[in-house]
Protein backbone atom coordinates (compact mmCIF):
# COMPACT_ATOMS: atom_id res chain seq x y z
CA UNK A 1 0.00 0.00 0.00
CA UNK A 2 1.21 3.45 -0.83
CA UNK A 3 2.57 5.52 2.68
CA UNK A 4 -0.10 8.66 1.32
CA UNK A 5 -2.72 6.07 1.10
CA UNK A 6 -1.67 4.70 4.84
CA UNK A 7 -1.83 8.48 5.54
CA UNK A 8 -5.07 9.13 4.90
CA UNK A 9 -6.63 6.32 6.01
CA UNK A 10 -4.61 6.20 9.43
CA UNK A 11 -5.66 9.91 9.76
CA UNK A 12 -8.98 9.26 9.09
CA UNK A 13 -9.13 6.25 11.54
CA UNK A 14 -8.19 8.64 14.35
CA UNK A 15 -10.53 11.53 12.88
CA UNK A 16 -12.93 8.76 13.89
CA UNK A 17 -11.96 7.42 16.89
CA UNK A 18 -11.33 10.96 18.47
CA UNK A 19 -14.81 11.73 17.63
CA UNK A 20 -15.78 8.56 19.41
CA UNK A 21 -13.83 9.60 22.17
CA UNK A 22 -15.26 12.82 22.06
CA UNK A 23 -19.04 11.50 22.54
CA UNK A 24 -17.90 9.74 25.48
CA UNK A 25 -16.51 12.02 27.15
CA UNK A 26 -20.25 14.17 26.16
CA UNK A 27 -22.11 11.49 27.62
CA UNK A 28 -20.04 10.97 30.93
CA UNK A 29 -20.27 14.73 31.26
CA UNK A 30 -16.61 15.43 31.81
CA UNK A 31 -16.97 17.53 27.86
CA UNK A 32 -19.19 21.10 28.35
CA UNK A 33 -21.77 20.56 26.10
CA UNK A 34 -23.70 23.84 23.77
CA UNK A 35 -21.50 25.18 21.97
CA UNK A 36 -18.17 23.50 21.91
CA UNK A 37 -20.85 20.68 20.00
CA UNK A 38 -20.52 23.17 17.09
CA UNK A 39 -16.77 23.86 17.37
CA UNK A 40 -16.32 20.17 17.59
CA UNK A 41 -18.12 19.39 14.11
CA UNK A 42 -16.10 22.29 12.76
CA UNK A 43 -12.91 21.13 13.64
CA UNK A 44 -14.02 17.60 12.85
CA UNK A 45 -14.95 19.09 9.40
CA UNK A 46 -11.24 20.76 9.05
CA UNK A 47 -9.40 17.49 9.98
CA UNK A 48 -11.21 15.72 7.57
CA UNK A 49 -10.50 18.10 4.69
CA UNK A 50 -6.86 18.22 5.80
CA UNK A 51 -6.84 14.69 5.62
CA UNK A 52 -8.70 13.92 2.36
CA UNK A 53 -8.72 16.90 -0.14
CA UNK A 54 -5.40 18.74 0.34
CA UNK A 55 -3.47 15.73 1.94
CA UNK A 56 -0.40 16.44 -0.50
CA UNK A 57 -0.03 19.70 0.03
CA UNK A 58 1.82 21.16 3.29
CA UNK A 59 -1.10 22.81 4.77
CA UNK A 60 -2.11 19.42 4.76
CA UNK A 61 0.20 17.73 6.25
CA UNK A 62 0.29 20.58 9.27
CA UNK A 63 -3.38 19.65 9.98
CA UNK A 64 -2.51 15.49 9.87
CA UNK A 65 -0.18 16.37 12.07
CA UNK A 66 -2.12 18.26 14.77
CA UNK A 67 -4.52 15.26 14.38
CA UNK A 68 -2.13 12.97 14.70
CA UNK A 69 -0.75 14.81 17.70
CA UNK A 70 -4.23 15.32 19.42
CA UNK A 71 -4.67 12.06 19.10
CA UNK A 72 -1.42 10.76 20.32
CA UNK A 73 -2.15 13.24 23.80
CA UNK A 74 -5.34 11.44 24.69
CA UNK A 75 -3.51 8.55 26.62
CA UNK A 76 -2.13 11.03 28.67
CA UNK A 77 -4.08 13.39 29.17
CA UNK A 78 -6.20 10.67 30.90
CA UNK A 79 -4.21 8.37 32.95
CA UNK A 80 -5.80 9.50 35.91
CA UNK A 81 -9.01 7.81 34.86
CA UNK A 82 -7.55 4.56 33.35
CA UNK A 83 -7.00 2.11 36.38
CA UNK A 84 -8.87 2.18 40.07
CA UNK A 85 -12.70 2.17 40.45
CA UNK A 86 -13.00 3.43 37.08
CA UNK A 87 -11.95 0.43 35.59
CA UNK A 88 -14.98 -1.06 37.02
CA UNK A 89 -17.50 1.32 35.60
CA UNK A 90 -19.60 0.83 32.93
CA UNK A 91 -18.40 1.59 29.63
CA UNK A 92 -15.15 1.73 31.09
CA UNK A 93 -13.88 -1.19 28.52
CA UNK A 94 -15.07 1.11 25.43
CA UNK A 95 -13.37 4.19 26.81
CA UNK A 96 -9.70 2.58 27.40
CA UNK A 97 -10.11 0.93 24.19
CA UNK A 98 -10.51 4.16 22.53
CA UNK A 99 -8.09 6.26 24.50
CA UNK A 100 -5.28 3.69 23.54
CA UNK A 101 -6.35 3.46 20.10
CA UNK A 102 -6.78 7.36 19.74
CA UNK A 103 -3.17 7.48 21.35
CA UNK A 104 -1.48 4.58 18.16
CA UNK A 105 -3.05 5.77 15.54
CA UNK A 106 -1.98 9.16 16.53
CA UNK A 107 1.52 8.68 16.60
CA UNK A 108 1.41 6.73 13.08
CA UNK A 109 -0.15 9.28 11.93
CA UNK A 110 2.47 12.25 12.82
CA UNK A 111 5.28 9.84 11.41
CA UNK A 112 3.29 9.30 8.45
CA UNK A 113 2.56 12.88 8.14
CA UNK A 114 5.92 14.06 8.92
CA UNK A 115 7.91 11.87 6.17
CA UNK A 116 5.06 12.91 3.66
CA UNK A 117 6.41 16.22 5.06
CA UNK A 118 9.61 15.81 5.02
CA UNK A 119 9.59 14.08 0.97
CA UNK A 120 7.47 17.39 -0.20
CA UNK A 121 10.78 18.99 1.13
CA UNK A 122 13.16 16.68 -0.59
CA UNK A 123 11.10 16.68 -3.89
CA UNK A 124 11.34 20.66 -3.83
CA UNK A 125 14.71 20.77 -3.51
CA UNK A 126 15.66 18.36 -6.36
CA UNK A 127 13.42 20.29 -8.65
CA UNK A 128 15.62 23.39 -7.83
CA UNK A 129 18.63 21.52 -8.04
CA UNK A 130 17.57 20.50 -11.46
CA UNK A 131 17.01 23.73 -12.69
Amino acid sequence: MKEKNLLAITSVLSILLLTLHLTDDIVRGWFPRGIPDLVCVLATTLLLYGALVIAERPLGYLIMIVTGLTGAAMPVLHMKELGGEFAKGNGAFFFIWTVLAVGATGCLTVILAMRGMWSLRQGRRRESIAR
